[in-house]
């Protein structure tokens, strides 16, 4: 008989695992997609032994915290559910923290990260007196966060920032792809730090964003098997519709790492195509930057950006 379980890596040094693939809780509430379909997406999605849930308090006013709230009645304990905060502060952190809390319908969120830490003085913002930070802690005592960790799309350097800290961070959430290996590569400048200090890595961005990196020939099982290669938690997936889970459940339940000859064949594939960013927009321009984080940093809105989402 077929396999029809999902593999389990250990998330970080929590004790936790979790499934090497994850929902990606961004697109579940694009306009196009009708409550009771996502609702249905994410309840087929623990049903087949996705066990990690990607959320953001801003995704969509809300409307995805909302919807996967609803979707996990009766499934709670069988994901570990993680959620990002996107004050920098501590009193907004906080409340932020229970607007999560009521819409996703749990006591406890299991990894609380703050997001997209883009900017050069995000961390110095987090950490400063009365910032975010402080109400991590104050949340991880009160028992309503167990695990806490960031995120970021921009440079592996603002990353490290926040590793030069001094906090022990449990995950970070970032991107992983083949083209990441030739342009600002998180994969190479960043990854091995979070290993040594068994840090959870959550990838993501495995297409590139909005699947730009199909159009240089790649497929998405090439795409997704190649991200699962490298030595990271789980992969945080994009999806849409039934077809697009039911294809990345295949990818997961199937997955057998590339060798090192073969992820190196792969990354020889892109080379003449990686090297300025073209297909990781997220790196190279704003297009992928919430308006909530430009609207801290006093940039004005870009006209064409949409809800941001992990894919």
């Amino acid at each position: 008989m077929a396999d029809l379980t999902i593999p389990t890596r250990p998330l970080g040094a929590t004790g936790v695992d979790v499934s090497i693939l994850a929902l990606g809780g961004g697109h579940l509430s694009r306009r196009h997609i009708e409550p009771e379909t996502s609702i249905r997406i994410i309840q087929e999605a623990v049903d087949s032994g996705v066990s990690f849930m990607d959320n953001a308090w801003e995704y969509w006013g809300g409307e995805s915290e909302r919807r996967m709230g609803a979707g996990l009645k009766g499934r709670r304990q069988q994901v570990t559910l993680m959620t990002k905060v996107c004050a920098r502060d501590r009193a907004t952190a906080l409340e932020q923290l229970e607007e999560s809390l009521q819409r996703l319908q749990t006591d406890v969120i299991d990894v609380w990260q703050f997001h997209e830490i883009n900017y050069d003085n995000d961390p110095e913002m987090i950490f400063a007196a009365g910032g975010a930070i402080e109400a991590a802690d104050e949340a991880k005592r009160a028992g309503k966060v167990r695990f806490v960790g960031f995120t970021g799309h921009k440079s592996p350097h603002i990353l490290l920032k926040m590793l030069e800290q001094d906090y022990p961070w449990d995950t970070c959430q970032m991107p992983v792809n083949v083209m990441d290996a030739h342009y600002r590569s998180f994969q190479q400048l960043v990854l091995p730090e979070f290993n040594r200090r068994r840090i959870g890595c959550l990838g993501m961005k495995s297409l590139g964003g909005e699947a730009q990196m199909l159009d240089s020939g790649l497929s998405a099982e090439q795409c997704r098997r190649y991200a699962m290669s490298l030595p990271i938690s789980t992969l945080i997936t994009g999806v849409e519709s039934f077809e697009n889970l039911r294809q990345d459940v295949g990818i997961a339940r199937d997955f057998e790492p590339y060798t090192a000859a073969e992820m190196a064949e792969l990354q020889t594939r892109v080379v003449d195509v990686a090297g300025d960013g073209r297909y990781e927009w997220f790196k190279s321009t704003q297009y992928f930057d919430s308006q909530y984080h430009r609207d801290q940093h006093g940039f004005p809105p870009i006209r064409h950006v949409s809800a941001p989402a992990e894919d």
